[in-house]
């Protein structure tokens, strides 16, 4: 594998303990990373000392106002001159030193890929069924990912995670970058430009993070609103590829794990999660008929909506 110049962007807010042990894992890769560059919302947060005992991190500060899932990563894409960008967020903890090396690997030895992104392996708190759930976006076998694909994968054709994913620098120039605005879903937007102009998406199963949740309904309820948003928000890409197929097959896998591991007590607990998922999904589709503080009830992102006006 050829070295090539590659940078690390983080967004970053109100960051912790975890956020140490981040910084400590990137600067312990094998693979060379010319810099680590942290674009933190809310400077009185910030730890000054990460600077001093990391030298390879840069940071730039920004207001709580300003932060957007889009252009907050545009601008740190805009600071790096390296030929790889890896976007990481700040949850996301590599799994081994090998992670920013197997993610550059990807990009050089599959034609034509624009992206790869990691695998993400649940953490020790993860609950039961999540883990499953991270099993089936994250399978342990690779795959190359085009447009072609779209009527055999579907919606899953455009998957690719920001928690962890590198972009070759040219092909993002090419494409024109994430959105400049996007309450959430912008790696999703951007991978779906990114195939339709003939590049290829690859899922790096030997790229592994820790990264997991354990989202209560409401919360479940939020995100997958703002999800509905985002899709509705760019027809280009997610018109005639509806996401509510890959969720049926999801819900209908788990329900089959749960019974299949003697776990049937769980499975009023998988109905209330999937409904509060696709009652927000289905309401963030139709986001342009609901009232203004109907819709400031069910997002994830209200300043992205104070924005808006």
């Amino acid at each position: 594998m050829r070295t090539v110049k590659t940078d690390v962007i983080i967004p970053s807010y109100h960051p912790g303990e975890e956020f140490g042990r981040l910084l400590e894992r990137l600067n312990a890769q094998k693979y060379p990373i010319n810099k680590i560059i942290i674009m933190n919302t809310e400077e009185k947060f910030w730890k000054k000392e990460w600077e001093n005992k990391y030298p390879l991190v840069e940071v730039h500060h920004l207001s709580k106002e300003e932060f957007d899932h889009g252009a907050t990563r545009r601008k740190g894409a805009e600071l790096s001159d390296a030929k790889i960008l890896v976007f990481m967020t700040q949850d996301a903890l590599p799994a081994d030193r090998n992670l920013i090396g197997n993610l550059v690997s990807a990009l050089q030895n599959n034609e034509n890929a624009g992206a790869a992104y990691a695998r993400q392996l649940p953490k020790e708190d993860c609950r039961f069924l999540e883990k499953y759930t991270r099993s089936f976006n994250y399978p342990e076998k690779s795959c190359v990912k085009t447009e072609k694909d779209v009527e055999t994968r579907g919606i899953k054709t455009y998957f690719c995670s920001n928690v962890c994913a590198a972009y070759d620098h040219s092909v993002y120039e090419k494409v024109g970058g994430f959105p400049e605005k996007a309450i959430f879903n912008e790696d999703m937007i951007y991978a779906g430009w990114m195939a339709k102009k003939g590049y290829a998406i690859v899922y790096a199963a030997d790229a592994r993070v820790y990264h997991s949740h354990n989202y209560t309904c409401m919360q479940q309820f939020h995100r997958n609103f703002d999800l509905g948003v985002s899709q509705a928000e760019h027809p280009e890409v997610f018109e005639g590829v509806p996401s509510e197929g890959e969720g049926i097959r999801l819900v209908k896998k788990s329900m089959a794990y749960l019974v299949r591991t003697g776990h049937i007590w769980m499975i009023p607990g998988l109905f209330f999660q999937s409904a509060a998922k696709y009652a927000g999904y289905f309401l963030g589709k139709r986001y342009r008929k609901l009232p203004e503080n109907l819709i400031l009830a069910c997002t994830m992102s209200p300043y992205y909506w104070k924005k808006r006006q």
